[in-house]
């Protein structure tokens, strides 16, 4: 049985990972893959193996706390389980990042019969605005009535790029001119999505996040305006962060998390990094949810996060069975 089987068997996995998928977790797979398990090959499990094993999770921007606490768990179980050969402590790695990640689909909560709110933040340059329209497009391709609310006044043309997203859709965009108070354009979105009866709206807003308090202030009033207009409406706050920023996105998903309470992460342009190792590192160490994943540059390229198909494109390639057997 190669090594991708024997995990598969022992944590009784039924993930398949799709093609588009697996196609774009490539350069990851070749990055922060294929250099961890380098690690372990030809190798004894001794003190320079757990060093060195630390030093390329954390190089795969898992997080530093989360290479710690891995390597951690992995020399617990070398104990408890007797591992004698490194292949047996490769294994019990992909298991260990299994369990981080997880095995459930966290969905978009979303109530069908009332408004839905959602509020995306993030900062400017990590595909914010067009994650947006490519969320309106899955949203109204599951027949969802979808309302976008340009509130990012400050970035200009924000509002241009929105309403270019909208048309592509066939969606409503509320937006004033640029400048204006991002609290008012949220309510008059309020306001326009109550009247023409949509299901979803879903508002943008700026990304200065070199100013912490400017953008603390600015969220607390829209939340404001949300639970004054719609009260109970607001289900989402997603933090769209760049996967090919690494560590900087780790420390972007703290610093909106504690200005926003984000309530789950969109991970955009992974088919463009080696760097998924982020999508471990945002679970494991700020228990944010990855809920949606950017696979590619066409509408259709924005994904529900399935931990499980993720897991299975990332270390579950039966291709590398295939060419162990052969050899």
């Amino acid at each position: 049985m190669g090594f991708f089987a024997k995990v598969k068997a022992s944590l009784g996995f039924g993930g398949s990972s799709n093609e588009e998928l697996n196609e774009s977790l490539t350069k990851t797979r070749k990055g922060f893959v294929e250099k961890v398990f380098d690690v372990f090959t030809g190798k004894e499990i001794d003190e320079d193996l757990y060093e060195e094993l630390e030093e390329a999770l954390i190089q795969g921007d898992v997080g530093v706390n989360t290479a710690i606490d891995l390597v951690e768990k992995l020399r617990e179980r070398e104990k408890r389980d007797k591992i004698k050969y490194a292949e047996d402590l490769r294994q019990a790695l992909v298991e260990e990042i299994i369990a981080l990640m997880g095995s459930e689909t966290e969905s978009l909560n979303l109530t069908r019969g009332e408004l839905n709110i959602i509020l995306v933040v993030g900062v400017n340059g990590v595909g914010k605005t067009t994650s947006i329209g490519k969320l309106a497009n899955y949203l109204t391709n599951e027949d969802y009535k979808v309302i976008l609310g340009a509130a990012d006044t400050f970035r200009a043309a924000a509002s241009d790029q929105l309403k270019i997203w909208g048309e592509r859709v066939g969606v409503d965009v509320i937006s004033h001119q640029e400048g204006a108070d991002p609290a008012a354009v949220v309510f008059d979105a309020i306001a326009a999505s109550k009247s023409r009866k949509a299901d979803v709206l879903i508002i943008d807003t700026a990304g200065r996040l070199q100013n912490k308090a400017n953008l603390m202030s600015e969220l607390s009033k829209i939340r404001k305006v949300i639970d004054r207009e719609a009260p109970g409406a607001l289900k989402e706050v997603l933090l769209v962060l760049d996967a090919t920023t690494g560590q900087n996105a780790l420390s972007q998903a703290k610093t909106f998390g504690e200005a926003s309470g984000v309530t789950g992460v969109i991970l955009t342009k992974l088919d463009g990094t080696a760097k998924g190792g982020i999508t471990i590192g945002i679970r494991a160490e700020y228990d944010l949810p990855v809920k949606m994943i950017g696979v590619g540059e066409q509408i259709n390229d924005l994904q529900i996060f399935d931990p499980q198909s993720f897991a299975a494109a990332l270390f579950l390639d039966e291709s590398e069975d295939d060419e162990e057997a052969t050899n």
